[in-house]
């Protein structure tokens, strides 16, 4: 059996802040700069959306792991229309904190002009759905996902079947929903099951950067509000994250780091993997010919030399054993990362986010352009390639354009013509859906 892909940190103590003079802690907490939640994406500026005909505040319909989740749903009726007819329920991603639903209504009606009013001038009534704690339990999102399902139906006139689905972890939280439903004999009266950009076989955050929030955390600590690695320690980050550590010291495997991810799988497996009655439409962000973005694996991005502090980060290497992704010097080095057997994530086709430019932008620190964005969600999770997700990572840079229909979980996909941020509105992904949907 393969060794499982794993990262290994050495120090010259038992913890990094250990390795390290009082000094040597403030250079580094100095260097990292003083951001919040690192990867939370940053409050939007002005947003332009209509108000709502509708305001739903929602709970969950059952709790998970003792918690009941709630969130909140905005409607905007089609145009003639005087009550819910044709619902789609459109959920928002993977995130900290709330959800901003005038913010989502603004990223999907811009970029390519009036997306949802296209929608509605379709007559096609849009249910945009938002969770109070995006960062939760997947499956708590889902049960506010279905208490959604279960509302439209109550207040829908006349009898037109659902479209259901969402962005990001959105699209996973409804694919869980409705394939719980499912597996409870609840009729859910969806005809179509859409997925944009959703990591259904795993996402990725190059672990080096995790590896940086934790360390920044434990040297320099918050007071009074969340740290830097809030989000990478949340419930959902565990769950939907291909490769994941738990602290700035973690060494170990990084595949099944956390039992949470491992018992998501296991549960979505339990109600069915994916619903059975939708007809499933997936979009990738990604492109399909198997290029992602000129990201070198091992390429240093970070070599910041603050003296007598050196710390370099590198693009995360293409297998091998205990490749360097990062180490901190005083002279002599006291804390180092490597990976062993982990593929070149950050440049594979997909969804890509500023992960390492947002840090470079804290930090201070000069970043070639092309290295500011990195894989976030590979085209072949966006696309739902048929694969175990925890065994995936030798197709990463597979060509798509001619998949077999065995080949992906989904009915039918359609992939970007190149490499956009995740979540981004193009005109290709548009235009598709909105085909998809003239039909229906």
């Amino acid at each position: 059996m393969a060794q499982e892909p794993r990262i290994d940190v050495e120090t010259r103590a038992n913890s990094v802040k250990g390795s390290l003079t009082e000094e040597q802690v403030e250079r580094v907490a100095d260097a990292l700069g003083q951001q919040g939640v690192w990867f939370a994406a940053p409050r939007p500026g002005a947003v332009n959306a209509p108000r709502p005909d509708r305001i739903w505040d929602l709970v969950g319909d059952q709790p998970h792991e003792g918690r009941t989740a709630t969130g909140r749903a905005a409607v905007y009726l089609a145009q003639g229309h005087a009550a819910l007819t044709r619902p789609l329920i459109f959920a928002d991603g993977f995130d900290y904190g709330p959800s901003d639903l005038d913010a989502l209504w603004s990223r999907f009606n811009s970029g390519v002009p009036g997306f949802l009013d296209q929608l509605r001038t379709m007559g096609i009534d849009v249910i945009l759905l938002g969770f109070d704690e995006r960062q939760t339990y997947i499956q708590a999102n889902a049960a506010v996902a279905a208490t959604c399902v279960r509302r439209a139906i109550q207040e829908r006139r006349g009898d037109l079947p659902l479209v259901v689905g969402g962005v990001s972890l959105g699209g996973m939280i409804t694919r869980y929903a409705l394939a719980r439903l499912e597996s409870e004999g609840v009729d859910h009266q969806t005809d179509k099951y859409f997925s944009y950009d959703t990591p259904h076989l795993g996402a990725w955050i190059p672990l080096v950067l995790q590896q940086l929030a934790y360390l920044h955390e434990s040297l320099l600590p918050q007071l009074g509000g969340p740290g830097q690695a809030e989000l990478i320690r949340s419930p959902a980050a565990q769950q939907l994250l291909w490769g994941w550590v738990e602290s700035e010291d973690y060494s170990g495997p990084v595949t099944t780091a956390s039992r949470l991810r491992t018992d998501f799988l296991d549960d979505l497996r339990r109600v069915g993997w994916f619903p059975m009655r939708p007809y499933k439409l997936g979009l990738a962000n990604g492109a399909g010919d198997g290029v992602g973005p000129d990201l070198p694996p091992g390429t240093p991005v970070f070599d910041l030399h603050h003296d007598p502090l050196q710390l370099t980060a590198r693009i995360q290497p293409n297998l091998g054993e205990l490749q360097n992704v990062g180490t901190i010097r005083f002279g002599a080095p006291v804390w180092s990362s490597a990976t062993s057997r982990v593929p070149a994530f950050d440049g594979a086709p997909g969804g890509t986010l500023d992960f390492w430019g947002s840090v470079a932008d804290e930090i201070g620190l000069p970043i070639q352009e092309r290295f500011r964005r990195s894989c976030f969600v590979p085209a072949i999770s966006a696309i739902a390639l048929a694969r175990d997700p925890l065994r995936w990572q030798d197709d990463l840079y597979k060509d798509l354009r001619d998949l077999r229909k065995d080949e992906t979980f989904l009915d039918v996909f359609c992939c970007d013509t190149g490499n956009s941020a995740h979540g981004g509105v193009s005109q290709v992904l548009v235009d598709w859906l909105l085909e998809q949907l003239a039909g229906w």
